[in-house]
C-alpha cells in the first residue's frame, strides 16, 4: 500500500540583487540547492539531470525519506530555470520554474512548484500523513526563500 501525496506551491517575492547576479545562482543547481535546507545529498546524474536525497525524518522505527530526480534547463534570455520530474528515480516526481524579472533597481522572482511524493504507508494514513507531508514540504521551501533573501541582500 502506498500514500501518495501531492504538493502545489507558488511564490513571488522581490530582492535587492540585480537579475544576472539572481539567474547565476538559481541556474546553478548545486549552488542554489546548497541553500535548501535538509538536503541529505545532491548527485549530479549529467546531462541537466540532478537527484535529490533528503533527510530522513521520523523515528527509528518509521522514517521517511524523499529521494527524486529533475531534469533542469536554463534560459538566460527568457529569465527562467525550469526542472521537470525523472520518473523512475526514488518515490516522488517534483518539477517547477524560476521565472527572474529584472525591475532595475530590484529584482522579481517567481518560483512555483509542483509535486507527487509517494510514500510506503496504508491508505488509511493519507488523512493524517497528507497534512503534515504537505506543511513539512512547505516550511522547506518557506526557509529555502528566507536563505535565498539573505543571500540577495534582502527583500525590496
Amino acid at each position: 500500500m502506498a500514500v501518495t501525496v501531492n504538493i502545489d506551491l507558488g511564490y513571488e517575492f522581490q530582492v535587492k540583487a540585480k537579475a544576472a547576479d539572481v539567474f547565476e545562482l538559481l541556474s546553478d543547481v548545486p549552488a542554489s540547492v546548497s541553500h535548501f535546507p535538509k538536503v541529505d545529498n545532491l548527485t549530479d546524474l549529467g546531462d541537466g539531470v540532478y537527484k535529490w536525497e533528503m533527510e530522513k525524518v521520523g523515528t527509528a522505527q518509521v522514517n521517511i525519506q524523499t529521494v527524486y530526480a529533475s531534469k533542469y534547463v536554463s534560459s538566460k534570455s527568457k529569465g527562467t530555470v525550469v526542472w521537470t520530474p525523472v520518473p523512475g528515480i526514488g518515490n516522488a516526481l517534483v518539477g517547477g520554474q524560476w521565472k527572474i524579472k529584472d525591475n532595475q533597481d530590484s529584482t522579481a522572482i517567481e518560483l512555483k512548484i509542483d509535486g507527487e511524493i509517494t510514500l510506503p504507508l496504508p491508505g488509511l494514513m493519507k488523512m493524517v500523513v497528507a497534512p503534515v507531508v504537505e506543511s513539512e514540504f512547505e516550511k522547506l521551501v518557506d526557509k529555502y526563500i528566507a536563505n535565498l533573501i539573505k543571500r540577495f541582500g534582502g527583500e525590496t
